[in-house]
């Protein structure tokens, strides 16, 4: 979740998680009613974050790619090094 959060972020969309300490009520609550959901600060973003989001899913034939600065490996769904937080070239 809180992965799929940055992704949208990078590209400028406010966002945030719903329900996302929720999941210690369950019992109290209905486990439908923790699910942790994410929700975009403008109605007007999301389009644009649903599609994002669609696309980081539909690239599975993309490869892991090494971080220039720290030969770190990162996942093709990162669009920036998990360690230094540089961009992918």
């Amino acid at each position: 979740m809180n992965n799929i959060k940055n992704i949208i972020e990078t590209q400028e969309i406010q966002i945030f998680i719903k329900n996302e300490f929720a999941q210690g009520a369950i019992g109290d609550f209905s486990a439908l009613d923790t699910w942790p959901e994410l929700w975009v600060f403008d109605n007007a973003d999301l389009d644009r974050a649903v599609a994002i989001v669609k696309s980081s899913y539909s690239s599975k034939q993309a490869v892991d790619w090494i971080c220039k600065n720290y030969d770190e490996t990162n996942t093709p769904s990162f669009k920036i090094c998990w360690n230094c937080q540089s961009e992918n070239a």
